[in-house]
């Protein structure tokens, strides 16, 4: 028998601006997180304008001195990683998806739940106000290494380093406070008949990125007091000179950003897999597989930290275990990309604006796969070490997880957010303006790493007696690219918010999904559900002989 549900529909001020509703908490995480997303555009924009047009003014900037350009280049990297993946891929997807898909009315704790938000935007004003302080925003790299982000002569900013590293304890809050909540809902408030098989991929990629955070982050918490103190109150946990060591920050921090890697690459692929399998109208193909694989990267995700230093001075023995652990994990990465591939085989594909997101995710990460096994191993990176292979590496990874992903999870779920459809020309001209571009950014930067090109350098016009000017018809290359794909980025803008009014209006299902989010009205109402439904089979059904329609939703009975 089901339930059913009453819920007196909010005022203005509560539902929008104090609401504990997850679907509002879900698009202000989006809408915060695509805000922080144009600002480390811009701050791309600022650098690669420096490094293609050196020395030259920058327009809407002005002259790009050498502490600017490296208060920029630390900024970017922050924002993009902790401000834009991490609230839009884990934060704004896992508050609207989890009640909705495993069938409640809202996140076990929903006060908590809004907590997390308003802490996670205080982080957030606290990191954009340390470009207003005295001396800048910081610019020890996001890395934050000691001695540049500790206290003593070194210190860049420190006023922005005590902002930054404040900033960024904050957003840990946040995430931590936000994975509970994940990890409770999920395992307590699943729809009657739900079992642990029938949980949608997605859902199980949140709550897996979730523990993997919440286990990894303590050491840096940890870290990050005790560089907090070398900040403020001249201790010495990391400075040499006082029977500290530098290397425990490196340490300590690659302890967590490695795993924070899988943090959100993990509910990437889950956005990705549940796509893909919409649209080539076919059951994921080895569910059990890909989610067992997904467990197995999230525990070796934390026996790779230290091939991050391989040139810091470690045990060559050691660096051989960790070129080990390196490759192994690329084993069941590969693994869940060629089960997609399997999961495209021989279905009936449909290439919308999602899909074609989701296609490009698998092929750009593919090539960020294959480059960072050069990277895994010890003896090449020590001559790759800090060049432009590694930013080019990077982003093929990071790029396809924070930007591709996100697209396509945001053109596939747009309808049930907010009860349109996003028009699909301008979301196809949007992909390709994107896609192109991006790789005429970084396969020149692999060419320019290869050749010698250290990564955080203002300006290579120092470097002429090395005939390093020979290499910047292929900076300007990947400058001029970026310029296009963030001119593009402006269609999707346009396409979005057009779409929020004018939009063709969608019914609850317009994909002709299987998964609980689909069977509630678009948008759905507060409380979700008019009655709580009951669960009767897995997510990915389609393709079933003898029914009339080709998908077999989970609440529908035999």
């Amino acid at each position: 028998m089901s339930t059913q549900v009453q819920h007196a529909e909010p005022g203005v001020f509560k539902k929008y601006f104090w609401s504990t509703d997850h679907k509002i908490i879900a698009m202000q995480y989006l809408f915060t997180g695509m805000a922080m997303g144009l600002i480390g555009g811009y701050l791309a924009y600022v650098f690669r304008m420096q490094l293609g047009f050196p020395n030259q003014s920058v327009p809407g900037f002005g002259i790009v001195t050498p502490g600017k350009y490296n208060a920029v280049v630390t900024m970017h990297g922050s924002i993009m990683i902790f401000w834009v993946a991490m609230p839009v891929l884990i934060a704004a997807f896992g508050n609207f998806l989890i009640p909705l898909m495993i069938g409640c009315d809202d996140m076990a704790f929903p006060r908590i739940n809004r907590l997390s938000y308003q802490v996670f935007l205080l982080s957030a004003l606290l990191l954009l106000s340390s470009f207003l302080v005295k001396g800048g925003a910081f610019g020890g790299a996001w890395t934050s290494y000691p001695p540049l982000s500790a206290n003593g002569a070194y210190n860049l900013t420190p006023i922005g380093a005590t902002l930054w590293l404040l900033a960024v304890a904050l957003e840990f809050v946040a995430f931590l406070l936000g994975g509970i909540n994940f990890t409770v809902t999920v395992m307590n408030s699943r729809a009657p008949g739900m079992k642990m098989f029938d949980i949608p991929f997605v859902i199980w990629m949140i709550v897996l990125a979730s523990v993997v955070f919440m286990a990894s982050v303590g050491p840096l918490i940890a870290g990050a007091v005790m560089l907090l103190f070398d900040q403020t109150m001249s201790t010495g946990f990391y400075d040499p000179n006082r029977g500290g060591d530098p290397l425990l920050w490196q340490h300590l921090f690659w302890f967590f950003g490695h795993p924070e890697v899988y943090v959100v690459l993990l509910p990437a692929m889950g956005i990705v897999a549940e796509i893909i399998a919409v649209f080539a109208r076919k059951k994921l193909f080895g569910y059990k597989t890909i989610l067992y694989t997904a467990w197995s990267v999230g525990v070796l995700s934390f026996v790779v930290w230290a091939h991050h230093q391989f040139v810091a001075g470690i045990d060559p023995r050691m660096a051989n275990i960790f070129s080990i652990t390196t490759l192994l994990i690329s084993i069941p990465i590969a693994e869940m990309v060629f089960l997609y591939i399997a999961t495209l085989y021989g279905g009936s594909i449909r290439l919308t604006t999602a899909m074609l997101f989701a296609l490009a995710f698998v092929a750009e990460f593919m090539i960020g796969g294959v480059t960072g096994i050069f990277l895994g191993a010890s003896g090449v990176d020590i001559y790759l070490h800090d060049t432009y292979f590694v930013i080019a590496h990077f982003h093929y990874t990071f790029v396809p997880i924070a930007i591709i992903s996100v697209f396509a999870g945001i053109y596939f779920w747009f309808p049930k957010m907010f009860g349109r459809m996003m028009n699909e020309t301008l979301g196809k001209i949007h992909f390709w303006g994107t896609v192109i571009p991006f790789n005429f950014i970084f396969i020149p930067l692999f060419m320019t790493g290869a050749a010698g090109d250290q990564r955080r350098v203002y300006s290579y016009a120092q470097f002429a007696e090395q005939a390093r000017p020979a290499l910047q018809h292929l900076r300007t290359t990947a400058t001029v690219s970026l310029l296009v794909m963030l001119a593009f980025q402006f269609v999707f803008i346009f396409n979005f918010i057009w779409s929020l009014r004018n939009g063709k209006r969608a019914g609850a299902n317009p994909w002709r999904s299987t998964t609980l989010e689909w069977t509630v009205p678009s948008p759905p109402p507060h409380g979700n559900f008019a009655e709580l439904p009951t669960v009767y089979r897995g997510p990915y059904e389609y393709g079933w002989p003898g029914r009339a329609d080709d998908y077999w939703p989970q609440d529908v009975p035999d």
